[in-house]
């Protein structure tokens, strides 16, 4: 009896965890069917080397014990694929890794280093296509401008080759007979790369590129929104830095959150960090960074301006204020937020741009024939509407937009609001939403003067053909942004150029021009090969 009711209770035990094991089977293939990256339409993802669960550390080996987070497509809120963030101990590993890897790759002479970056951007190149759609896929942005974003990072690649065959200092006039006064140029060391969400692949690649070249390993950490770019893009490099036979930890990542963005920003060891995101946390960031004397390059926030005079070409006008506004929904750093209309011509202005509002396509963000997609997140929905009602309060009137569209996706409708003071709170602020605030001026100073107001200074525009007004806009008492055009949008910076802007937008500079520099320690040289000992300023200690 006893044996009949053990064997009886086992067999209920087995069939019990066998039921419990299929459930389990059944909710993860059901999971696993549930994500976007399975489906047929997506199966293109695989391309990239990617998988429905994706391992998000990187040090010349992939692993990640973290937490697991699911990336989802803004245009549907459906899940994509998983990705394992890393753990505070998994960064530990990675930063060592990261520096040991360094020793190799400084002493590789420049103009080979620049070899290995040409080599990532032809790889690049050849993924751009399927690269830009995952972009458009997991950030929300229209494919053209995703397929763009890769463009950049190649761009930026091509810049650095040829600019590993000219970093240097000048050979300066010493006062002294008989001695050599020099610059010498040498890497920072590792290179912490943090990124924004609006950018996941270009702003990765202007800091990478750039930072190779100069001789520095690099270790990036994404937004934990997009997650999915990060991997894909480190596989890409991976891959050159293997077929080369160079250490993997050379280009790190750790996918992760605040944790891992504190633990760079404290980290001694990360020699600079160079951070883009917003003022509230760029401002604590810097705070850490300077905590320990370390260097940091801050790409912030931006509530930039275009500046329309009564002698613009208004047909340079509306379509420059409609891109630059309603592109990318949005969340530029370089979106327009405020549009300053002289008095004269601010009506048919706000007409003309009013219609072209109205004709814009919205889509789903993979569609080449979609203009604008969905905001990233659904956060990113609350905002717009609680700077709408904002805006009201303070005296805006409503001309186009301000919905929530109702469709599946984060979708609202891009909107112009008028009628507010320049120096209205909302008009102050910069929120990451499709709402431009159009505002009216009587005189050139008052634009100027209500352009520098804010308190980020990135990008800016002026529309005139009034040459003697151009050259004030440039100079002393015109624009006080680090990016300062004449009859073309706030945004579209080409990568020769360095970007980047003043007050709370941070300071920093990346891309272009002598933005190398940030990248590099200077060192002046003093080198005497004559047989007497003079001092400099004729000093005599005898």
């Amino acid at each position: 009896m006893q044996r009949c009711l053990t064997l009886t209770v086992a067999r209920h035990s087995r069939l019990v965890l066998r039921n419990k094991f299929a459930s389990v089977h059944r909710q993860q293939s059901a999971a696993m069917s549930g994500l976007l990256i399975n489906q047929p339409k997506y199966s293109w993802l695989k391309e990239l080397g990617l998988s429905e669960d994706n391992p998000g550390v990187y040090n010349g080996s992939w692993g990640g014990s973290g937490e697991v987070v699911t990336s989802y497509c803004p245009a549907n809120n459906e899940p994509i694929a998983r990705v394992t963030q890393a753990t505070l101990a998994e960064y530990e590993e990675t930063v060592q890794k990261t520096r040991e890897a360094w020793k190799m790759w400084a002493d590789i002479p420049a103009p080979k280093r620049g070899e290995i970056v040409r080599q990532i951007g032809d790889a690049l190149r050849k993924k751009i296509k399927v690269l830009g759609s995952l972009v458009s896929l997991e950030m929300g942005k229209i494919y053209v401008e995703g397929v763009g974003e890769v463009q950049e990072y190649v761009d930026v690649c091509d810049y650095a080759v040829g600019l590993s065959r000219m970093i240097g200092g000048p050979i300066l006039p010493s006062e002294r007979p008989g001695h050599a006064l020099i610059e010498q140029w040498n890497p920072v060391g590792l290179v912490g790369i943090i990124t924004a969400f609006n950018f996941p692949v270009a702003v990765y690649g202007w800091n990478n590129a750039i930072a190779l070249t100069c001789g520095n390993v690099c270790l990036w950490k994404g937004a934990p929104t997009t997650p999915l770019t990060s991997v894909a893009v480190t596989k890409i490099v991976a891959e050159v830095l293997e077929q080369n036979n160079l250490p993997g930890a050379i280009c790190s990542m750790t996918c992760g959150g605040a944790d891992i963005g504190t633990a760079m920003a404290k980290d001694e060891r990360v020699d600079l960090l160079s951070f883009t995101g917003s003022t509230n946390v760029g401002k604590a960031v810097a705070m850490m960074v300077q905590e320990r004397f370390g260097r940091k390059l801050l790409e912030l926030g931006g509530n930039n301006a275009i500046i329309v005079f009564e002698d613009a070409d208004l047909n340079l006008v509306v379509p420059s204020a409609v891109f630059a506004s309603v592109g990318t929904a949005g969340q530029r750093c370089t979106t327009t937020r405020r549009l300053m209309l002289h008095e004269s011509v601010h009506d048919t202005v706000v007409e003309r741009i009013t219609k072209a509002y109205k004709q814009v396509r919205i889509g789903d963000p993979w569609d080449p024939s979609t203009l604008y997609g969905p905001l990233h997140t659904k956060h990113a929905v609350e905002q717009y509407l609680a700077a709408i009602e904002q805006a009201k309060q303070q005296g805006g009137t409503l001309v186009c937009g301000g919905k929530v569209m109702d469709r599946p996706g984060n979708y609202v409708e891009p909107t112009i609001i008028t009628g507010l003071a320049h120096d209205a709170p909302i008009v102050h602020t910069e929120t990451f939403v499709p709402i431009l605030y159009v505002l009216k001026f009587k005189t050139e100073e008052e634009a100027f003067a209500w352009n520098n107001e804010v308190q980020q200074g990135l990008s800016s525009s002026i529309f005139t053909k009034d040459m003697g007004r151009v050259f004030r806009w440039l100079g002393p008492k015109g624009s006080d942004c680090g990016i300062v055009n004449v009859n073309i949008p706030t945004s579209g910076a080409e990568i020769g150029g360095a970007f980047g802007g003043e007050k709370h937008t941070g300071g920093g500079r990346e891309s272009g021009s002598d933005s190398w520099k940030q990248y590099m320690r200077r060192s002046t040289c003093t080198i005497n090969y004559s047989k007497d000992l003079p001092l400099a300023q004729g000093i005599k200690f005898e």
